[in-house]
């Protein structure tokens, strides 16, 4: 039986729910599942326990991660590139436009995963939010929505990548 403490810092609050944790903050919240490994809060700290040591250290990851995210929360900074057509982004709701992406007349879109906030600031997007994983994959479909397929790609070298 492994063991392992994560102490919890003060302004965090978590929840505990059968297969799930929820950690809130100043900066939102996160939730994470988990199986095959049990947790108890008392005083400050989250106690994890569970047969295997590879389960034990992964939610005691997760734990920590969503305690960073949710004190000082994470941020992506990527760069949008282009030639000749200047493209824009446009967000409505959990989705974002790209508008003029290589002068087509259809936008293409991107998924906004979870609490992520996007700002663009000239040529360059910055991602932000509380979960890791959320903005991380935020910025995924970005540049796979800028994706070239059939032209050579020392030409087009157009898209959303990230900064040098």
């Amino acid at each position: 039986m492994e063991e392992t403490i994560v102490e919890i810092p003060n302004g965090v609050n978590v929840a505990l729910n059968k297969d799930s944790f929820t950690v809130s903050g100043s900066n939102g919240k996160v939730t994470y599942k988990f199986k095959d490994v049990s947790l108890s809060l008392d005083s400050g700290r989250v106690k994890i326990s569970g047969k295997e040591k590879v389960q034990v250290n992964t939610t005691q990851a997760l734990l920590k991660s969503a305690i960073k995210g949710v004190t000082e929360g994470y941020t992506m900074k990527l760069q949008m590139v282009y030639a000749h057509f200047p493209f824009t982004l446009e967000q409505k709701g959990s989705v974002i436009y790209i508008k003029n992406f290589l002068g087509e007349k259809k936008p293409r879109e991107a998924k906004i995963v979870g609490d992520t906030k996007i700002k663009v600031e000239k040529e360059f997007i910055i991602l932000s939010g509380p979960d890791k994983h959320a903005v991380g994959q935020t910025a995924a479909n970005l540049k796979a929505a800028t994706r070239i397929k059939d032209k050579d790609p020392r030409v087009f070298q157009d898209g959303i990548y990230d900064p040098l």
